[in-house]
C-alpha cells in the first residue's frame, strides 16, 4: 500500500486534502484523524505537520508527502521534488532598514534572522558571502529593532508587513516556493506512484482550463480555430445545418472570455463554456 504524508495543520493543510479529494483519493472526515486508509486505491494517508514531513518521506518510512519547496530545501534531506502541485506560493527576500544596505553582497559579516536558517544558509553559500545565521521562530520582523539581527529574510507577499515594520527588501528573491508532491532521492518509484502523478497532473490541467463549445460556418473555421488550437487540436463536428461545423477545444481559464469575445466577431455562435473536473492528457 502506497503511504503519503499530508500536511495536518497550516496553509498547505486544506488546498493538499482538497486536491487529492479532487484527485479521487479518499481524505479524512474528521481534523482529528492522523491517519486515513483508501482502501479502493490503495493509498493509506498519514497526516503529520508540514516540517516532519520530509523527514518521514526522506527515511523511507513514508513513499511521498505533500510540503512547501521551503521546507524541503530548509530540511536538507535526501528528498525530491516529484511535481509542483501549484498553491501555497511564497517568496522569500532579505530585508534591512531603509539606507542600510544596497545590495545583497553587502552581507558579508552581517547577522540574518531567520526562520528558515536552511534556505538562507544554503542561499549565502550559493552566493558565497560569509555571514551569521541567526535562527528564531515565528514573526521574525522586530529582529533587528531588538538588536538581534541586521537583516531579516522572511517570505514577502505584498510588502505591507515590511513596511510596517520599518523595512524594504534587497536585492532578488532568496527563493519561490509552492507546495510540492516529495519522495525519496535515489529509489525507484512505488508502484501506484506513477497513477497518483497521473491523477494530480489532471486536477492541474483541469484547474486551468475549460471545455470551449462552438457553432461556426465552415468559410470561417480556420479563423476560428486558430483562436482555439486546444491541447492538441480542436474536435471538429458537421452539423445538420449546412455549412455549419461544432467545435470542441480546450482553452486557458484566464482566458476564456477574450475569446468568447473574438469568436463571436469572427462569426461563432452558441459558444458554452463548461467546468473540467479532471482529465487525462
Amino acid at each position: 500500500m502506497l503511504r503519503i504524508a499530508v500536511p495536518n495543520k497550516g496553509t498547505l493543510s486544506l488546498p493538499a486534502a482538497t486536491m487529492l479529494a479532487e484527485a479521487g483519493y479518499r481524505q479524512r472526515t474528521d481534523d482529528r484523524e492522523l491517519v486515513c486508509r483508501d482502501e479502493d486505491n490503495g493509498v493509506e494517508f498519514f497526516y503529520l505537520r508540514p516540517r516532519d514531513i520530509t523527514t518521514y518521506v526522506a527515511s523511507g518510512d513514508l513513499d511521498l508527502g505533500v510540503t512547501g519547496r521551503d521546507l524541503l530545501v530548509d530540511s536538507a534531506v535526501d528528498a525530491i521534488e516529484v511535481l509542483d502541485l501549484g498553491f501555497a506560493p511564497a517568496t522569500f527576500r532579505f530585508a534591512a532598514r531603509p539606507g542600510t544596505l544596497s545590495s545583497v553582497e553587502e552581507l558579508a559579516g552581517r547577522r540574518v534572522a531567520t526562520s528558515y536558517p536552511g534556505v538562507v544558509a544554503k542561499h549565502l553559500a550559493d552566493l558565497d558571502i560569509d555571514a551569521t545565521v541567526v535562527r528564531l521562530d515565528g514573526a521574525v520582523e522586530n529582529a533587528i529593532r531588538l538588536g538581534v539581527a541586521d537583516v531579516i529574510a522572511d517570505v514577502v507577499a505584498t510588502g505591507n508587513t515590511l513596511r510596517q515594520a520599518g523595512l524594504e527588501t534587497i536585492g532578488k528573491p532568496i527563493l519561490e516556493s509552492s507546495a510540492l508532491l516529495i519522495g525519496r532521492d535515489g529509489v525507484e518509484l512505488t508502484p501506484g506512484v506513477p497513477q497518483l502523478v497521473r491523477r494530480l497532473q489532471g486536477v492541474l490541467v483541469a484547474r486551468r482550463y475549460v471545455m470551449l463549445a462552438y457553432d461556426v460556418r465552415v468559410d470561417r473555421l480556420e479563423d476560428a480555430c486558430a483562436l482555439t488550437p486546444g491541447i492538441e487540436s480542436p474536435t471538429v463536428s458537421p452539423l445538420h445545418r449546412e455549412g455549419w461545423v461544432a467545435v470542441q477545444a480546450m482553452v486557458l481559464r484566464g482566458e476564456v472570455h477574450r475569446v468568447m469575445d473574438e469568436l463571436y466577431e469572427v462569426g461563432a455562435r452558441a459558444i458554452l463554456v463548461t467546468a473540467l473536473d479532471a482529465c487525462r492528457l
